[in-house]
């Protein structure tokens, strides 16, 4: 299995999926949109950001790969570098096309991502599809039928007052034959606001069976076990470091906030390690801008910790 199929399975899950030494995936909800070029309504979507910044391994990836393929923790670390390897390698030649993320080009010794657009990472707009909206001919149609009304008149030359019967007749034939071409200009007019009509109650019913849906995934993703200590309901957490002796992490939480820090500890993960935070978060992007000063100024080793409730 290919590095971009990991990434891609979780950020499904999650909104900042980091490759050590190469960057993070971070996605953003977006509201649904109109194509005005083509008439098309797109679903709500997650719209994908890389962020070359994001470099130090937050373990979440590494564990991934390690639970799916029942390997070790490093195995699946030398699997990661491996292929970020020949990523960079091959960069150097040519554009990286990864089908389930989007494309890399390196253009001034700088990465520039391009996203793809055929997968649609936000699960709850599963099952939905892109909706052509037919144009609506207003302006032709009457044109139309205002040409048809300027032949329809009959003309009566003045030298005969009266016609004969026959010419009364041929004037209600040409006059019926003008009504029925105009009444089914009409009438196709009509057909085709009932057929939006339709095809709106249509969308609206499929709408509201996938908010009450409930998606079931049979082989769920694995979660990272962190007992953590939620005083508050910030869920993005800039990480100063893991420590095995909870010694250490009480001197460092005690620096920290001599420093300035809104620092405090979070938990015990599995591996037995205290968790000890620079600051937490209610704001991806907030943690993120904090996240990059901390690496620039302080700490090129602190990481981002996201915790879902």
């Amino acid at each position: 299995m290919k590095l971009a199929n990991y990434i891609s399975d979780l950020l499904y899950r999650y909104e900042c999926v980091i490759v050590p030494e190469f960057g993070g995936f971070v996605t953003n909800n977006k509201s649904a949109r109109i194509e005005k070029d083509n008439n098309t309504l797109h679903p709500p979507y997650k719209q994908i950001t890389f962020n070359s910044h994001l470099t130090n391994n937050d373990g979440l990836l590494a564990n991934y790969i390690a639970s799916a393929d029942k390997i070790p923790y490093e195995s699946a670390l030398n699997f990661i570098q491996f292929e970020i390897e020949a990523w960079l390698d091959k960069i150097k030649d040519q554009d990286i096309y990864l089908e389930t993320l989007g494309s890399f080009s390196m253009v001034d010794n700088k990465l520039h991502f391009q996203p793809q657009k055929k997968l649609n990472y936000l699960t709850s707009s599963f099952g939905l599809t892109n909706v052509v909206i037919p144009e609506i001919k207003r302006e032709v149609y009457k044109k139309e039928v205002e040409k048809l009304e300027e032949k329809a008149p009959i003309l009566i030359t003045p030298e005969r007052r009266k016609a004969p019967n026959y010419l009364k007749y041929a004037a209600i034939f040409v006059l019926g034959l003008s009504a029925i071409g105009i009444g089914g200009k009409l009438y196709k007019n009509h057909q085709n606001k009932q057929q939006i009509v339709v095809a709106k109650e249509q969308q609206k019913r499929i709408d509201q069976k996938i908010e009450n849906a409930t998606f079931v995934i049979s082989k769920p993703l694995p979660t990272l076990n962190l007992v953590i200590n939620t005083v508050d309901n910030k869920s993005f957490h800039v990480i100063a470091g893991a420590f095995r002796f909870p010694e250490n992490a009480e001197n460092k939480l005690n620096q920290l906030k001599s420093e300035g820090y809104h620092s405090r500890i979070l938990g015990v993960n599995k591996w037995g390690l205290t968790i000890v935070s620079f600051d937490s978060y209610e704001s991806e992007r907030d943690a993120i801008n904090s996240l990059n000063s901390i690496k620039q100024k302080k700490d090129d080793k602190a990481w981002l910790l996201v915790q879902k409730f």
